[in-house]
């Protein structure tokens, strides 16, 4: 099975980063001190203190493996393109209902980063599926829960 490549800004990407460095440093730390601490009430059978601050220690390092697996799979999407003929990650797309009239913005990112409350929406999702590699004056397409959706591509920025 192929490796899940990882679309994401730069600046996502950097958060990531620290987020690890952070991790990795004084998070590690701080959990150790918990189990150290916990360690000296005694019976380890029957101390929460030890199992909660253990279950913080497996969060810790899971979160750690996690970031270092989108990390090292990742892909700058700043960086793919520039091309604004077609819809692709990274792209800015102004697009209107083709039902109501009402008009949308939406920036195409990687699935890490999909934010629709902040018009922010995967590549992966059926709406950003259906607008890739779509140009503007395109009507798309796509199946929602509420029935057959479609909007015209007004815009394509970055």
């Amino acid at each position: 099975m192929a490796q899940k490549v990882y679309k994401l800004t730069r600046e996502r990407y950097n958060e990531l980063e620290n987020e690890l460095h952070y991790a990795k440093t004084v998070r590690e730390r701080e959990v150790a001190e918990q189990i150290r601490e916990a360690r000296s009430f005694g019976d380890l059978s029957e101390n929460s203190e030890y199992d909660e601050a253990k279950n913080e220690q497996g969060k810790l390092y899971s979160r750690i493996a996690e970031i270092e697996d989108v990390l090292a799979h990742a892909i700058i999407i700043d960086d793919i393109s520039d091309d604004l003929d077609t819809v692709g990650t990274g792209c800015k797309v102004l697009i209107s209902d083709q039902a109501s009239g009402k008009q949308y913005e939406y920036q195409i990112v990687g699935s890490q980063e999909a934010n629709p409350i902040q018009g922010r929406i995967s590549d992966e999702s059926p709406l950003g599926k259906a607008l890739m590699g779509a140009k503007v004056g395109d009507v798309v397409e796509y199946e929602a829960p509420v029935g057959i959706m479609r909007y015209k591509i007004e815009s394509i920025s970055r």
